[in-house]
């Protein structure tokens, strides 16, 4: 799936720090930078995967290209232009453009909201339909799309299965039509049959709407059957992206060969 030349989102030498504190008064030591001068870019139609072990700074990276944290160094673009710049208008297209999907469903949807009205928000925010017939025809389509039936249109979140709670999570992302898709850890709570069928779903969406995915596991396993290309991120930097096969068979960093070692994946089968 070969992407276009301009990137649709890319991050610019992009950091972010924490305080640390410490002591009884928890007066501030230093700082701790969970993302550390990142630089990455995603193209339509690319399926990029972000491996790397727990607290290495994958989710935070995820937010600062969302546009749901701010970063302290660096800048994230929409089409050339900084988040952080964008204002009304420019900053709503800006975050139709670029959607999340959450690891936890049960978490992420409000428990009090029935399906349609969880996939009826991000079409009222945007003002992308007008009036019931239009809103519910939409709502049918994006269930449509995550292969659920129109009849969970009624149901609450604790009513679906972790697998159909994950799938309404997706529909809700795909309600502006993004050009991007950032799933971070989307399967991790999910037992191993319907993780897999979660990773086909996105495989199929992101080939059928030509949408540029990043998808943010610790999982080698899931992110070399799903993406093209591979970043490893540790402490907070990405240290090596290839393509998925360059990657798996010639790996440059020492990291990287052990994640894969750890992953005792069967390089014929990926490859």
């Amino acid at each position: 799936m070969s992407g276009s030349t301009q990137p649709i989102l890319q991050a610019i030498h992009v950091s972010k720090t924490y305080p640390r504190l410490g002591g009884i008064l928890r007066r501030q030591l230093g700082t701790i930078r969970a993302v550390d001068d990142v630089e990455c870019q995603l193209r339509a139609g690319e399926t990029l995967g972000l491996v790397g072990e727990s607290g290495c700074g994958k989710t935070t990276l995820a937010k600062l290209l969302v546009g749901l944290l701010r970063p302290s160094e660096g800048d994230v673009c929409v089409h050339g232009q900084a988040f952080t710049a964008l204002k009304g208008a420019a900053l709503l297209a800006a975050r139709r453009a670029v959607q999340f999907v959450f690891q936890d469903p049960m978490n992420s949807l409000n428990p009090r909201m029935r399906v349609e009205q969880i996939l009826g928000e991000p079409l009222e925010i945007h003002r992308l339909v007008q009036g019931a017939v239009p809103r519910r025809a939409r709502i049918g389509e994006l269930l449509d799309l995550v292969q659920l039936p129109v009849a969970y249109r009624t149901r609450l979140p604790r009513e679906l299965s972790g697998g159909e709670r994950q799938r309404i999570g997706i529909a809700r992302a795909l309600a502006t039509d993004p050009q991007v898709l950032i799933c971070d850890e989307p399967i991790a709570s999910l037992d191993v049959s319907v993780g897999a069928q979660i990773l086909e779903l996105l495989r199929t969406l992101a080939r059928g709407r030509h949408m540029a995915l990043l998808f943010i596991s610790h999982d080698l396993r899931a992110v070399a059957s799903l993406c093209e290309q591979v970043a490893v991120m540790r402490q907070g930097q990405i240290i090596e992206r290839a393509s998925t096969d360059a990657l798996l068979t010639h790996p440059q960093h020492a990291y990287t060969e052990l994640l894969i070692r750890s992953a005792e994946l069967d390089l014929e089968a990926v490859s």
